[in-house]
């Protein structure tokens, strides 16, 4: 059985540092055998959590935009690659908008009561990574990033297997002239093919 396995490309630069580590994931992932779809978030228009406590009566976001696209492609990977990079010590708007809206799994998971993930029992046990550059190379460059999508995660029911970032890399392309990030990346996301 193929795995499905899910890039999210969170930068607004579509060629950014981070997308290109994405790329990298997705190329090991499907040479390992994974079927791979690359999402870059820049493509879609979604608006922030409203804390309007409207998912609490059904689970889902009452906002109708393009989040609901791409929660359901979310839904149903088995792997997913989270590549964002650092905007001033802290994950990327573009992925922190997305990552608020998830409060509709909170409030499906323990106002409802309900299974967060569709057919949980017969799929294979969700796993993912989490791919980061930022320009500072100061100590917690990382850390509000971390903390961030952590608890994302861990509402997605997806076991975060590795957590690989780069600091002092700013410049769109840099990380290209880093082969031992692209290898690493590449090995990281091979293990994303075993079920």
């Amino acid at each position: 059985m193929k795995l499905n396995c899910l890039a999210l490309s969170c930068s607004p630069r579509k060629n950014g540092n981070t997308a290109l580590l994405a790329r990298q994931a997705l190329a090991a992932a499907q040479a390992a055998g994974c079927r791979t779809e690359l999402l870059h978030l820049a493509d879609y228009r979604y608006a922030p959590c409203l804390a309007c406590d409207g998912c609490f009566a059904g689970g889902r976001c009452v906002v109708e935009d393009d989040a609901g696209l791409i929660f359901e492609k979310i839904l149903a990977a088995d792997r997913l690659i989270l590549a964002a990079p650092v905007f001033f010590m802290g994950i990327c708007a573009q992925a922190k908008m997305l990552i608020d809206r998830a409060q509709q799994f909170w409030a499906e998971k323990y106002i409802l009561k309900k299974e967060v993930i569709p057919h949980k029992k017969t799929r294979p046990a969700r796993r993912g990574i989490l791919l980061s550059c930022g320009g500072a190379a100061l100590p917690g460059t990382f850390d509000g990033v971390v903390q961030v999508v952590r608890p994302f995660f861990k509402m997605l029911e997806i076991e975060l297997v590795a957590t690989l970032c780069y600091a002092g890399v700013d410049r769109a392309g840099e990380i290209l002239k880093n082969p031992k990030a692209l290898e690493e990346v590449y090995k990281a996301a091979q293990t994303l093919s075993v079920p």
